[in-house]
């Protein structure tokens, strides 16, 4: 019977002969990984995603969220705005860009990164698009940014600054990389708070308001749906552009505003909805948005519109929303109580019972 090591032995000659295709050959060892961040929202779940699947992970990151380092990971300090020497002459299979957003800066870590690095993922955004007056596809127009040395992140210069580091990452990769472009990233360790304030919300009771219509379309993409998918396509070497959401109109407003109230039924909560034209009497036009909702209308038509169908081709897979939610709302309620009593996002109490009771007396004379 053939022993492990001669298995070996001969599986590493074949791939070297050029009989045994190089992803056969890549399976008979562990793989490694850079993740370039690793300790906030998505990094841990793609961190977990990948160790679970037998890869060696290092993380970069200034040790700031995670002084004493992940488990079973390997950490390098320092810092990606100018300060990563402790990348300099390391090889790793697969690069995850987790948290590029300055272009000058992604594209002084992927010009040193590509000589050693097999294959680059980029996580780059929706926001890289340069209207959301129709739904895009992954042909379309990008933000252009003026100052490519630009390094301050504004809601104006956010996109732009993604599309360059785009840019960046695949001219430096030439033919070894993909970009993912998420919306709303949601799901345990969302320190945003801006989908969780629905169940959250849900769970406190009262009168909640909702806005628009229960049939307005959103897009979203549960956290671990999205690594688990990333790492599909790390694996496979998959390239390209793919955007990263659930597919148009499989979810609307009204499934996240029931699941959230599901979650919580011994809350008792009543939903109201209010109509996007009087949503706007109530707030500036700037501030008219409730994430994952935004209007219907104007600037934001084709926002919750965008096409899915190449990510969908390659592979990846949305849970349900209920799962979503409660497993949402199950991690918040882990938090410490003065973090759980100071929501990051959502509609203000007080506002919100203005705009009911407003809503409510305009309907009256109807």
């Amino acid at each position: 019977m053939t022993s492990r090591r001669h298995l070996l032995q001969l599986v590493a000659g074949l791939a070297a002969s050029g009989v045994l295709p190089r992803s056969i050959a890549a399976a008979t060892r562990s793989q490694t990984l850079l993740i370039l961040g690793g300790t906030g929202f998505i990094g841990p779940h793609l961190t977990k995603e990948a160790l679970r699947l037998g890869w060696k992970v290092t993380h970069f990151n200034r040790g700031k969220r995670a002084p004493e380092g992940v488990a079973d990971v390997e950490t390098l300090l320092g810092d990606r705005n100018g300060q990563i020497d402790a990348l300099r002459g390391r090889k790793w299979d697969v690069v995850i860009d987790d948290t590029g957003q300055i272009p000058k800066y992604v594209k002084m870590s992927a010009d040193l990164l590509a000589p050693n690095v097999g294959y680059c993922l980029f996580i780059s955004s929706i926001s890289a698009y340069a209207s959301f007056t129709k739904p895009n596809d992954e042909s379309s127009p990008v933000g252009h940014l003026a100052d490519p040395n630009i390094d301050k992140t504004t809601n104006e210069t956010y996109g732009p600054m993604k599309a360059l580091c785009e840019q960046y990452s695949m001219e430096a990769f030439k033919g070894r990389a993909s970009v993912v472009r998420p919306g709303y990233i949601v799901g345990p360790l969302d320190g945003s708070d801006r989908f969780t304030y629905w169940p959250i919300r849900a769970s406190r009771g009262g009168e909640m308001m909702a806005p628009g219509t229960a049939r307005d379309p959103i897009q979203i993409i549960d956290v671990r749906d999205l690594t688990a998918w990333m790492m599909k396509l790390a694996q496979q070497r998959t390239t390209g552009y793919f955007n990263a959401v659930s597919p148009p109109r499989s979810f609307s407003m009204g499934d996240v505003v029931e699941a959230s109230v599901r979650a919580s039924p011994a809350a008792g909560t009543k939903v109201t909805w209010v109509p996007e034209d009087f949503l706007a009497t109530q707030w500036k036009v700037e501030e008219l948005d409730f994430p994952p909702w935004s209007p219907m209308s104007g600037e934001t038509a084709g926002a919750s519109l965008t096409a899915t169908v190449r990510a969908q081709k390659a592979g990846l897979k949305v849970r349900p929303m209920q799962e979503t939610v409660t497993d949402t709302l199950a991690w918040f309620h882990t938090l410490p109580p003065e973090r759980q009593a100071k929501l990051r996002a959502g509609i203000d109490p007080q506002k919100e019972a203005d705009v009911l009771k407003a809503w409510h007396a305009k309907a009256d004379k109807t």
